[in-house]
């Protein structure tokens, strides 16, 4: 994981219409950058419906989020139309963005090791430096933690 602290590292990466963003284009605003391992399974599923509904009130705070998975662009645009999410989700298919955040780690199932993304998530201030970094938390209660840091840091 990145420290708090430092500089958040700018991507550039298509969402689910095909649009590349930039971390950069959301200088201004507070951003909740949660990356997850992938679309329609049941935790990511719980994870993103939460901060869905949650979405206003992130707002509130002059706050968005951003979802990063190695999911395609067409199953982040099903993923989103489906659960009707309000915020973007971006596609890292090679996981440079992920291996720069420091969430592509080696993982361990049944004995077998294997690279993965750990389900992690960062705050990120108007000024584009990392107020909070989170890692290993859990898909139903990372939502309501984070809007809980973002009212803590006004």
């Amino acid at each position: 994981m990145l420290e708090v602290g430092k500089k958040a590292p700018d991507f550039a990466l298509e969402d689910s219409e095909g649009n590349v963003r930039h971390l950069s284009d959301y200088l201004g605003k507070k951003v909740v950058l949660y990356f997850y391992p992938k679309d329609n399974t049941s935790g990511c599923t719980k994870q993103a419906c939460s901060f869905g509904k949650l979405y206003p009130q992130f707002e509130q705070y002059n706050t968005i989020i951003i979802g990063i998975s190695k999911d395609s662009v067409a199953s982040h645009k099903g993923f989103i139309e489906k659960y009707q999410l309000p915020f973007v989700l971006l596609s890292d298919p090679e996981a440079k963005v992920m291996s720069q955040y420091g969430v592509w780690q080696e993982k361990s199932m049944y004995g077998r090791k294997y690279m993965g993304t750990v389900r992690s998530t960062y705050l990120i201030d108007e000024n584009g430096i990392i107020v909070k970094a989170l890692e290993k938390v859990k898909a139903t209660d990372n939502p309501v933690e984070m809007l809980e840091v973002v009212k803590n840091e006004i």
